[in-house]
């Protein structure tokens, strides 16, 4: 049985018997924003959290999976595009939340939007005309985009 122990600052669970510490690492998620002549390419989330809400497109990257490789999976799986990432926007973290978001600026190679198995809809929207979305931070992330436009 595991107790707490504070190590490093951090209560965490320990060993009694052998000291061995159990840390809590951030899972990984592979997002990516897609705009096309003024338009974001945005996922309606078909589970909670965010149930019927909006959000971009993205998802937890597999072990030993490439990054890149990742997020052009998920906005595959979800959108019905082929897509490349062209390069990193950047890491997205919250206190408290349990996942690090890659976010990466993505172009179409092929394909026609149409949703996935996990979405309810997909579709591009005016970055000046975003409908309800599921999670702050995407508005937080599209932000440098929306003020390009203005």
């Amino acid at each position: 049985m595991l107790e707490r122990k504070v190590v490093y600052g951090h209560e965490r669970p320990c060993c009694p018997r052998c000291g061995y510490v159990v840390y809590y690492n951030p899972k990984l998620v592979a997002v990516g924003i897609l705009v096309n002549d003024g338009k974001v390419l945005l996922v309606q989330r078909g589970m909670n959290p965010g149930k019927g809400l909006w959000g971009m497109p993205g998802g937890y990257v597999d072990m030993g999976e490439v990054v890149e490789e990742a997020v052009a999976r998920e906005v595959w799986e979800e959108t019905g595009l082929r897509t490349q990432a062209r390069r990193l926007v950047g890491l997205h973290s919250e206190a408290g939340q349990p996942q690090v978001l890659a976010v990466y600026e993505m172009e179409t190679v092929s394909g026609e939007v149409a949703p996935g198995e996990e979405v309810m809809n997909a579709a591009f929207f005016p970055l000046d005309g975003l409908p309800p979305m599921a999670f702050p931070r995407d508005l937080k992330l599209l932000t440098p985009y929306i003020q390009r436009r203005q």
